[in-house]
């Protein structure tokens, strides 16, 4: 079975995501997060990418993308052979870090993005650990949570917005 085509054009946006292989940790610890978003940040600028939202979970992240250029396959190529290449020196491993190739999902820049923002950044709160809590409290490790580009955004009722009013001061 053939690999499906990726739809690359200018302008176009993305929800993209990468998992651990085995679903495994990508991370072990604050340097190699630091790391991969000084890489994220690297070939972001290499390849004229921009990056409207971001979650770095231990054995995954997700990229809210947009692509003035059209070439998404080749900043994704640089970003996950950069890190991988960093993670297996500096955890004297060798082979693949990532679970398949990155999966992205394409978006409509007007009408889907909020929503995908909101889900990727939301994604800290969504593990077992914070069934049943409070939204106050999810809220609060939501804005907490230094691996996201959540406390960077300036319309945070817009994003998280379905949690309730008032929950952001």
């Amino acid at each position: 079975m053939t690999r499906p085509l990726r739809i690359q054009y200018p302008g176009a946006v993305y929800h993209v995501t990468c998992r651990g292989n085995e679903r495994r940790k990508i991370y072990h610890d604050d340097t190699d997060r630091i790391k991969f978003l000084e890489i994220l940040a690297q070939t972001k600028g290499i390849y004229t990418v921009k990056i409207h939202g971001y979650v770095l979970m231990s054995n995954h992240f997700h990229l809210l993308t947009e692509t003035p250029l059209g070439n998404l396959g080749e900043f994704m190529r640089r970003l996950n052979v950069t890190y991988t290449s960093y993670y297996n020196r500096r955890h004297g491993r060798v082979g693949h870090l990532y679970q398949g190739r990155y999966k992205s999902l394409l978006a409509d820049k007007d009408e889907y993005v909020s929503v995908l923002s909101r889900y990727i950044h939301l994604n800290p709160v969504r593990i077992r650990a914070f069934k049943g809590k409070p939204d106050k409290e999810k809220v609060k490790a939501l804005l907490g949570y230094k691996w996201s580009s959540l406390p960077g955004f300036i319309d945070k009722e817009r994003y998280l917005g379905y949690l309730g009013s008032n929950l952001y001061t």
